[in-house]
């Protein structure tokens, strides 16, 4: 995919993800493919179907991924964000994914199933979609008049000091492989998708489930696709081929004017989906007047996805407008949205960025991550079980350490609420 032109590429870039998001919101709606669904799933019924979904998604994307990369036609190593990176930030990893998992449990979903819930006519989405981003942008961009952000605030005195620096990179082909880590990136996907999908399909029930599996494969392509497509576009000048980062390095000798310069040079890296930081760009977006520079694949597939949703539910009569329940309600949906806006920014991703496409790397921080959003969700739900069986009975420390006990994290001695 080579263009004569940077404004050529860049209209291909937007436009494939946008025609990919599309189908991803399509796909996501009909199948109901909900990751906090998958661990209410779980935890509340036993039901391990919609998670076995998502465990084929990322089985899928592992696969695809790891083959493209060993024929070399992705590139998933210098990446937006970077999943692979020196540098394991393993505390903001487990603490924003459990903040992030604590989050998504009380907005009933998480930043994806926002968007999919807006495409549906779903009111109480578009006020996490707004509180969410605006908590994630000003994680990493300053308040009005201030060299401050809410990471450097709160988290980066105390939070930046324990992360390690690696010899090489995260990933865990590259952490076992003495030199080249190609061939052990190969073997390890290979291995991964091989468990992963021996779990998924020893289930009768997954095997029938169409929809499971619908949502499971074509999901994870879509990470690929995004992978393939960020990863090959190039423009000529000068007789040579220039990646889009590239391009935008040597623009000062490449380029006539500043026209058409995007603002932020590592949006244009290789990238894939991820829903949390792409909101807060909206929001930055929306601030600074619809500035075209500011205009990225994480905005881009914002839009889409709540497009192909709103497609879906027009297609499937499922179209409805739904409101609050009640003030609690409304609270319990605020107060997720501002934990997934921090949780997932101090993680470097939510459910899908770093649980699907962080993962189909192998990068260990995406693995951590991901327990730590499990975690994070389990225990929340748990907590608010035994708060509505128990009512008055049952106070936030017993019914938190009752859940530790359900988690095996606990001895059973120390229940404090009768199991139901």
């Amino acid at each position: 995919m080579v263009f004569d032109t940077f404004a050529e590429s860049l209209s291909f870039f937007f436009w494939s993800t946008f025609i990919i998001s599309v189908i991803l919101g399509i796909v996501v709606n009909k199948t109901n493919f909900c990751t906090m669904g998958a661990v209410s799933d779980m935890v509340n019924m036993g039901d391990y179907g919609r998670f076995r979904a998502w465990l084929l998604a990322i089985a899928t994307a592992v696969f695809s991924v790891t083959v493209l990369e060993y024929m070399g036609m992705v590139n998933v190593s210098d990446t937006f964000p970077p999943y692979r990176g020196n540098q394991l930030i393993y505390a903001e990893n487990i603490l924003g994914g459990i903040i992030f998992g604590i989050g998504m449990t009380f907005a009933s979903g998480c930043g994806n199933k926002s968007l999919i819930r807006i495409g549906g006519g779903n009111i109480k989405s578009i006020f996490v979609f707004a509180i969410l981003g605006i908590f994630a942008y000003y994680m990493t961009n300053p308040f009005p008049d201030s060299d401050k952000t809410l990471y450097s605030l709160f988290f980066y005195d105390w939070l930046n000091p324990l992360a390690v620096s690696l010899d090489s990179k995260q990933d865990l082909g590259a952490l076992i492989s003495n030199g080249d880590p190609t061939n052990a990136r190969l073997i390890l996907g290979l291995i991964v998708t091989a468990g992963l999908l021996f779990y998924v399909f020893k289930a009768a029930e997954f095997r029938s489930s169409k929809d499971n599996i619908l949502g499971g494969i074509i999901i994870g392509l879509a990470i690929t696709a995004a992978w393939y497509t960020s990863s090959n576009i190039a423009i000529v000048a000068d007789e040579s081929n220039y990646s889009l980062v590239e391009y935008y390095d040597e623009w000062d000798m490449l380029a006539e004017d500043d026209e058409g310069k995007p603002a932020v040079a590592r949006t244009l890296n290789s990238q894939s989906f991820t829903f949390v930081n792409p909101i807060g760009q909206t929001y930055g977006y929306i601030k600074d007047s619809f500035d075209s520079s500011l205009i990225t694949f994480g905005l881009i597939s914002v839009f889409g996805v709540i497009f192909g949703s709103f497609l879906w539910a027009l297609m499937s009569r499922s179209f409805r407008f739904e409101w609050f329940v009640d003030f609690k309600d409304f609270l319990n949906h605020i107060v997720g949205a501002i934990f997934m806006g921090v949780g997932a920014t101090l993680a470097l991703g939510c459910t899908i960025g770093q649980g699907i496409t962080g993962l189909s790397t192998l990068a260990l921080g995406s693995i951590i991550t991901l327990i730590a959003i499990i975690f994070g969700s389990a225990l929340t739900m748990k907590i608010q079980y035994y708060k509505i069986v128990y009512e008055d009975e049952a106070s936030f420390a017993k019914a938190f350490i009752t859940a530790l006990v359900d988690m095996k994290l606990l001895p059973a001695s120390m229940r404090q609420l009768d199991e139901v």
